[in-house]
């Protein structure tokens, strides 16, 4: 593995991970000039990738090592013949990440914090609970988790059965209407949002999500909710409103979660496991970090505090 420049430019490197059958995942690293509090590994969502800097240096700043992965098939690590975003098994991602706290473990860390949001909030969970194993993990924060399935009762339920009957006989077809555009209109700086980023990687338009992606993702979800044994302390994040199905923009997008119910969020947080803070952040997006510049220096401030009091 070879660290290379990034495209995020001054400061900011990656490597390229080397995975099975034949794929790849990325490891960014940006580090503090005086490290204090060891590392920070960052997981992003779906049809997303790596890219908020101001999150990297805010914990650079903080004596965090800073580092984010790019899955497989997303962002840095989507190759030729792939299928953006695709996976029948949530679990394939603890290859990757894995290798990345070998990395970071190799750098000379032995204490880390993992940050993970939307579907990485639910990949990061169920990785860790598979992974009593790694020492010196030392805490967990979950920025607007997908932890059930934003849709009325009957989809969540029998809709899921058929989700998964399809998932299995035809897992790359694609589901219709699954996602709408508000949220990137809301973030990103040609519309009404503040962020720049490679729209090739994080598109503006809405993405395709196909049957076997969610099936697995159903899958995922319902063994949260019988119970994880995440033994870590854990911190789940969440705006204080959803904003679902909305029909075309509106300013209310930029105050609301536009792409989960909080309320299920709320609802789940204590099923990660026994050491498990939830804290609402008034006015967030579904990336709270994302948010207005107010909402999101909440949200740093929250989140700092309860790092704060872990070693206090």
């Amino acid at each position: 593995m070879s660290e290379l420049a990034d495209v995020l430019g001054s400061g900011y490197s990656s490597t390229t991970l080397a995975l099975a059958a034949d794929q790849v995942a990325t490891l960014v690293r940006y580090p503090a000039q005086i490290n204090t509090s060891g590392a920070l590994l960052y997981v992003h969502g779906f049809a997303d990738y790596f890219f908020q800097t101001h999150l990297a240096e805010h914990f650079a700043e903080r004596g965090f090592d800073f580092y984010a992965i790019d899955l497989r098939r997303y962002g840095r690590s989507i190759r030729e013949g792939d299928f953006p975003y695709f996976t029948t098994d949530l679990s394939e991602y603890a290859e990757e990440l894995d290798l990345a706290v070998e990395q970071i473990r190799a750098d000379g860390h032995q204490r880390l914090v993992v940050l993970a949001h939307s579907t990485g909030g639910l990949i990061a969970p169920l990785w860790l609970n598979d992974r009593h194993d790694l020492d010196g993990i030392d805490a967990l924060v979950l920025n607007s988790p997908w932890l059930d399935l934003q849709e009325n009762w009957l989809l969540r339920t029998v809709g899921t059965w058929a989700i998964r009957a399809i998932g299995h006989v035809r897992p790359e077809m694609v589901i219709p209407q699954m996602l709408d555009a508000i949220y990137s209109e809301s973030i990103h700086r040609s519309r009404h949002g503040e962020w720049d980023f490679n729209t090739d990687w994080k598109p503006l338009s809405p993405q395709p999500v196909r049957f076997g992606f969610l099936a697995a993702v159903r899958r995922a979800q319902a063994r949260l909710h019988k119970g994880l044994d995440v033994r870590i302390p854990v911190l789940v994040m969440h705006s204080d409103k959803s904003r679902l199905k909305l029909k075309e923009w509106t300013p209310e997008a930029m105050t609301a979660d536009t792409v989960l119910n909080v309320d299920q969020i709320e609802q789940w947080a204590p099923a990660i496991g026994p050491n498990v803070t939830t804290a609402t952040i008034p006015n967030g997006m579904h990336d709270l970090f994302l948010s207005d510049k107010p909402v999101r220096n909440s949200a740093f401030a929250v989140m700092d505090a309860w790092l704060d009091g872990l070693v206090n």
